[in-house]
């Protein structure tokens, strides 16, 4: 979605600028008094009415499966990647804590981090606080006989190693192992305050193992949501869930509702 900031004197102004880029589809998603030296000036932010529906769409992601309709009666298999720091290990203990997430699905833990001491005791210490079942996979093998001993639940939540955009081999010897597992979702995590230029950067360093989800951590670390919905945009992927604080599992809020307020918008809400 092209959005495009005005900033004049008057409304008006403003308004005769965006529908000169926009034409008659011009929406006026935000609007703001700004002080330049001893000025006030008016700022508006605008899209085009058909990008404002389209982002809205692409925002919004399917419903999870019934239980009956899952793959052969197999769990459901979310995946979290994304760069070092981004919050994924915090964020899988949300989900499996936050009674909206899943609602009465039972859940699992599988990680794949197995590089980070650190990263194993942090989410041993979540799975034995929520009472999730936990497994560890090293290799392939592993993989096979951990997806096996969580047959039993509902959901298996996979956290994975931090991935930088300088990644090395190392960095990738896990993907197999992933592959292994065919996620049926996978969630790229990436914290909102991230510039806009690196994000698109780490987003392409996993870009290999087909992101089907945007996940904004975070969001308390930036002073407003003004760049999140751009950020959303950018990256193009639907996005369930989001986080906004340390908080488990409290912190972990519906994307969609909050990315598209951002803008002054309703999830619902259709353009006339």
């Amino acid at each position: 979605m092209r959005l495009e900031s005005f900033r004049a004197r008057d409304l008006a102004s403003v308004a005769r600028s965006a529908e000169a880029l926009f034409g008659d589809e011009a929406v006026v998603l935000q609007t703001r008094t700004v002080r330049e030296g001893t000025e006030n000036f008016v700022e508006v932010t605008a899209a085009a009415a058909a990008d404002v529906d389209a982002f809205r769409a692409q925002l919004t992601p399917a419903h999870l499966p019934g239980k009956e309709t899952r793959r052969g009666n197999r769990p459901y298999v979310i995946a979290l990647v994304g760069p070092t720091g981004a919050g994924k290990t915090t964020t899988i203990a949300k989900l499996a804590a936050n009674l909206h997430a899943f609602g009465t699905w039972s859940v699992g833990m599988l990680t794949l981090d197995t590089f980070r001491v650190a990263g194993l005791e942090q989410i041993a210490t979540y799975a034995e606080i929520t009472g999730c079942p936990l497994e560890v996979a090293y290799d392939v093998q592993d993989a096979t006989r951990a997806i096996a001993q969580l047959n039993s639940v509902d959901v298996i939540l996979i956290d994975t190693p931090g991935r930088s955009p300088k990644a090395g081999a190392r960095d990738e010897a896990w993907w197999p192992i992933l592959r292994t597992m065919c996620p049926d979702e996978i969630h790229f995590v990436i914290p909102a305050g991230l510039r806009p230029d690196v994000a698109v950067t780490s987003f392409s360093t996993h870009d290999a193992m087909r992101p089907t989800h945007l996940l904004l951590t975070k969001l308390d670390d930036v002073p407003d949501d003004t760049g999140v919905a751009a950020l959303a945009s950018l990256l193009a992927l639907p996005t369930r869930w989001l986080t906004d604080g340390l908080d488990v599992p409290a912190d972990l809020k519906p994307a969609p509702q909050r990315i598209l307020a951002s803008l002054g918008l309703a999830a619902a809400q259709v353009a006339a």
